[in-house]
C-alpha cells in the first residue's frame, strides 16, 4: 500500500476562523493536492484498531438498551405534493433525535425505496419545506438532525445532552471528547445515524430492504460510516465527504473542520498519539473496508475543506461496488445541482435493478 506523501509546505490558504456557510463561494484556488493519477491510486495504510468491531458492537448493544420509540407526526408545510412528518427517535444515551420524513403525497400502497440524508457540518434538518429532493423524485426521504448542530447555516432542533463530552475542546465539534473513544462526539453521532436507519424502517411507507444513505461533507462521511456499521444498506451517496483520513486532513489544510484537530494539537502538544488513536475508531476511510452496498462518491479537486486525497482514501478503500464523479475546478461546493442529476439517475438505475416490493 502506498504510504502518505510528505505534507506540502505552507499552501498559502487563508485561515478562516469565523463560522462559514455550508459551501464556500470564494474564488477557486489552484490544485494543491496530489495529481489526478496519484489520487486514483491513493490507498494509504490507515490505522485500524484490532478491537474496532468489538467497540462498535458494544456501542450498539449499549444503545439498544434504549427503545427506539420512533414517532411520526404530520406537519402542515403548505406543500400539496409532499407529506411531511416531524420524526423523533431515541439515539445514543437515550437522547431524542429529530428528523423530517418526506413522502410523495399521491404514493401507491407499495412501500417506497428510501433515502436517509445526513447534514453537513454545523447544519441541521432545516425547516420542513427546505429539503425534499428525494421525495419529489418518488422516494421516502428522512432528513436527520446532527445532535448539537444546526446553528451555522441551517436550523437544527436536537441538543447534545451527553454528560461525557465536556472536556476542553477547540470550538466546533471535531475535538469534543477526543481524549477517549468512549467520549468522542462522533461516537454519539454515528450511533444516532444508525438508529435513524432503524427509525426510517419503522414507518410503513418505507421498504425496509431499500434504504439508502446519503449526505454531503460531514453528511457524506456519516453516510460512509453508516454503510459499514448498519445492516443491509441498499445504496450510498457520499458527496465531498468529511471524516475521512483524519491525519491527512489535519496536516494538509488549514480550513475547518480538519483544522480544529490541528489547532487542538497545537495547544495539547503531548496528546497527538491519543488523539489519533481515538480518531482511528471513527475514520470513515478505514470503516468502509466493511461496506458492501453500491456507492456513488463525488470529489472536488480544488476542495480545501475536504482535500481530494482524503476523499480518495475512502473511495479506494471502499469494499463494495463504487463509482466516483470528480469536479476538477470546484471547491467544497462540489457538483451541486449537476451532481444531483447524476445521483437521481444512479439511484433510479439502482431501483430498476431491485423492483419495489409489493405488499
Amino acid at each position: 500500500m502506498a504510504a502518505d506523501p510528505p505534507s506540502p509546505p505552507h499552501l498559502g490558504l487563508r485561515d478562516r476562523r469565523a463560522p462559514a456557510t455550508e459551501h464556500s463561494k470564494e474564488p477557486s484556488m489552484p490544485h494543491y493536492d496530489l495529481s489526478a493519477d496519484e489520487l486514483a491510486a491513493y490507498r494509504p495504510q490507515l490505522p485500524r484498531p484490532d478491537d474496532l468491531r468489538q467497540f462498535w458492537e458494544g456501542t450498539f448493544d449499549e444503545a439498544a438498551a434504549w427503545p427506539l420509540h420512533a414517532a411520526f407526526s404530520a406537519v402542515d408545510t403548505g406543500l400539496t405534493v409532499i407529506d411531511t412528518y416531524d420524526t423523533r427517535f431515541t439515539g445514543a444515551g437515550g437522547a431524542t433525535i429529530r428528523a423530517w420524513l418526506h413522502l410523495p403525497a399521491n404514493r401507491s400502497t407499495a412501500p417506497l425505496p428510501t433515502v436517509v440524508e445526513y447534514v453537513g457540518y454545523g447544519g441541521g434538518r432545516g425547516l420542513p419545506h427546505e429539503r425534499h429532493l428525494w421525495a419529489a423524485a418518488g422516494y421516502a426521504h428522512l432528513v436527520v438532525d446532527t445532535r448539537g448542530q444546526g446553528s451555522a447555516w441551517s436550523v437544527g432542533h436536537t441538543p447534545d445532552p451527553a454528560p461525557d463530552g465536556g472536556q476542553p475542546a477547540y470550538p466546533g465539534f471535531a475535538t469534543r471528547g477526543i481524549e477517549h473513544r468512549d467520549t468522542y462526539y462522533y461516537r454519539r453521532v454515528y450511533t444516532d445515524a444508525v438508529r435513524a436507519v432503524q427509525a426510517a424502517r419503522a414507518h410503513p411507507a418505507v421498504d425496509r430492504q431499500r434504504v439508502a444513505v446519503a449526505g454531503s461533507s460531514q453528511g457524506g462521511g456519516i453516510a460512509l460510516a453508516v454503510s459499514a456499521l448498519a445492516d443491509d444498506i441498499w445504496a450510498v451517496m457520499a458527496d465531498v465527504p468529511f471524516l475521512c483520513h483524519f491525519r491527512r486532513g489535519a496536516s494538509i489544510t488549514d480550513r475547518e473542520p480538519y483544522a480544529e484537530i490541528a489547532r487542538y494539537l497545537r495547544v495539547h502538544r503531548d496528546r497527538e498519539h491519543q488523539v489519533f488513536s481515538t480518531l482511528a475508531y471513527f475514520d470513515a476511510a478505514a470503516l468502509v473496508t466493511d461496506s458492501a452496498a453500491p456507492a456513488l462518491f463525488s470529489v472536488a479537486l480544488m476542495d480545501q475543506v475536504c482535500p481530494p486525497s482524503t476523499v480518495y482514501a475512502a473511495y479506494n478503500h471502499y469494499r463494495g461496488p463504487k463509482q466516483i464523479r470528480a469536479y476538477p475546478f470546484n471547491e467544497h461546493e462540489g457538483g451541486e445541482g449537476h451532481h444531483q442529476i447524476q445521483q437521481l439517475r444512479w439511484l433510479a438505475d439502482r431501483a430498476a435493478d431491485t423492483p419495489l416490493r409489493q405488499v
